[in-house]
């Protein structure tokens, strides 16, 4: 199937050989139990065993990987399964686009993705997060694709500004695989919001947050300090100018 991944390929092929990914593979003698290992690599003696067993050509095994990717595309594609499609996984399928920190829609069939893990909450996610979400996944894929070093810096500080909100310990590239659907929409969400007066934004979040995420903050700028200076003023200012009332976010 197009964009197909190796390891979902091997895992119809096990199925309609009435096994498991670790029978076929241990029966074709690659010394793996795990077919997302090959996803990334797959070299040619392996490539010959698997086209061997399916009765195919060994181009057509290699051409189920990942290709060569930009260090951007390399950062935010995810090196384990973190969303899938509902309705294509039905079928046995795993895409290459579902790995990728962008991805948000299925390009198959156009169901929006879902984490793979966790449990639902059961809360109602609002259509207005989904929709700025999905913007922001659309942002974060234009960055990627164009390997631009100062929108993926914005995008990764907009994540950054949302994981303080959300109490996600880690870094911004971890929030954007997040298995936890409420922390993935809300980090995209925020690179989409990051794109309009992003200095005050930063100064509401940076108003009401705990020491770890204002470690990221810092860290996210110390090459920065004007900027830095620039939030930490905009911050201050707004405490004097709302005094005690509390500061609700708008992401």
């Amino acid at each position: 199937m197009p964009d197909e991944l190796l390891s979902g390929w091997l895992s119809r092929l096990a199925a309609a050989n009435y096994c498991d990914d670790a029978e076929l593979l241990a029966h074709i003698e690659i010394d793996t139990t795990h077919g997302a290992s090959l996803d990334f690599n797959v070299d040619a003696a392996a490539a010959e065993k698997i086209s061997d067993a399916a009765r195919t050509n060994p181009d057509i095994v290699r051409s189920l990987t990942f290709p060569t990717m930009t260090p951007a595309e390399a950062l935010l594609t995810a090196r384990v399964p973190f969303q899938s499609c509902p309705e294509c996984s039905r079928r046995g399928l795993l895409l290459r686009h579902w790995r990728r920190a962008w991805a948000f829609d299925c390009q198959v069939c156009g169901t929006r993705l879902v984490q793979t893990l966790g449990k639902p909450r059961g809360e109602q996610i609002s259509e207005k997060l989904i929709n700025r979400a999905r913007r922001g996944a659309g942002m974060l894929e234009c960055a990627a694709q164009l390997s631009s070093p100062k929108q993926l810096r914005r995008a990764m500080r907009a994540v950054t500004f949302a994981m303080s909100l959300v109490t996600f310990r880690g870094e911004p590239l971890f929030a954007l695989q997040s298995h936890r659907q409420e922390v993935r929409l809300f980090c995209l969400a925020a690179i989409a919001a990051a794109r309009s007066r992003p200095l005050v934004k930063a100064a509401i979040v940076s108003s009401d947050i705990d020491d770890y995420a204002r470690v990221a903050l810092l860290r996210t700028f110390e090459k920065e300090q004007r900027l830095l200076a620039a939030v930490d003023h905009i911050a201050q200012r707004r405490a004097r100018s709302i005094g005690p009332m509390a500061v609700e976010s708008h992401y």
